[in-house]
């Protein structure tokens, strides 16, 4: 199946490193014109802009909290701006700790949902809004977690966050489809991204990812490609699923899940 995102507009958040620059990358080159939202690494950003221009794409770093409304709706206007139409949204930025339930405070809480739950929910919203008027459709994807899954340990700020965030993007896929705008919810496994280096050394990772169903990590290219797919026309009829972009291992968990799964 030959994927295009030809004429499309992409808008990546978190698109500087890891899964975002994944996304970004492939759906530039299946096409698309690609929004690299960050929020303090504007270098890797630029980065990522070089390479998309280098496929013979045009490309945009954009700044913005996306847990600020206010520069959220900045950033959509910047788009508009660039590009004129928004007509894929990858929304993937994220924070979260490493703390048990009696360990965590309120500030690293609401900090997690935040940015977690509620800058998904502003970026979501504001992108659905702007669909709406184009009135051509459009697709959302919604990167998940096995944590909304599986109660898992050290991680009770950004468990509870992507729980929110796996209701919202379903409530989004029932209620946008009169407006023809697909909402997607991708949940990758666990995948080798700068993130997963703020709490373990390269060698302890791939000891870790040796020991999964598939016998690796996943990469950003491997979610990249399920989600070029998901943008595209080729999945027309998909809307309200859940991809587990995993290699088995959401399957392979026992009931109360483990504290080694990671987003």
């Amino acid at each position: 199946m030959n994927i295009q995102l030809d004429g499309k507009v992409a808008l990546i958040t978190g698109g500087s490193r890891g899964i975002g620059r994944g996304c970004a990358l492939a759906m530039a080159d299946a096409g698309a014109d690609v929004v690299v939202n960050y929020h303090s690494r504007k270098d890797a950003a630029d980065e990522v802009v070089e390479l998309i221009e280098a496929k013979g794409r045009r490309a945009l770093a954009v700044q913005a909290d996306v847990a600020d409304r206010s520069q959220v709706e900045g950033m959509i206007e910047a788009t508009l701006e660039e590009f004129g139409q928004i007509d894929i949204l990858l929304s993937n930025a994220v924070n979260s700790t490493r703390q048990t339930f009696l360990e965590t405070d309120l500030e690293a809480l609401q900090r997690t949902m935040d940015v977690g739950f509620y800058g998904m929910f502003h970026v979501c919203q504001t992108v659905a809004r702007q669909m709406v008027r184009q009135g051509d459709g459009g697709s959302i994807i919604v990167i998940g977690s096995p944590h909304a899954i599986y109660p898992l340990k050290m991680a009770f700020d950004y468990n509870i966050a992507k729980v929110a965030v796996h209701h919202m993007a379903m409530i989004m896929a029932n209620e946008l489809t009169e407006h023809r705008i697909r909402v997607n919810l991708l949940v990758p496994g666990w995948i080798d991204t700068p993130g997963e280096r703020k709490w373990l050394s390269d060698e302890e990772l791939q000891r870790q990812g040796a020991m999964l169903p598939w016998g690796r990590l996943g990469t950003p290219a491997d979610i990249g490609n399920v989600a070029t797919f998901l943008a595209s026309d080729a999945a027309d009829y998909v809307s309200g699923s859940v991809y587990h972009v995993d290699g088995a291992l959401s399957v392979s968990m026992p009931s109360g899940g483990s504290s080694k799964a990671r987003e």
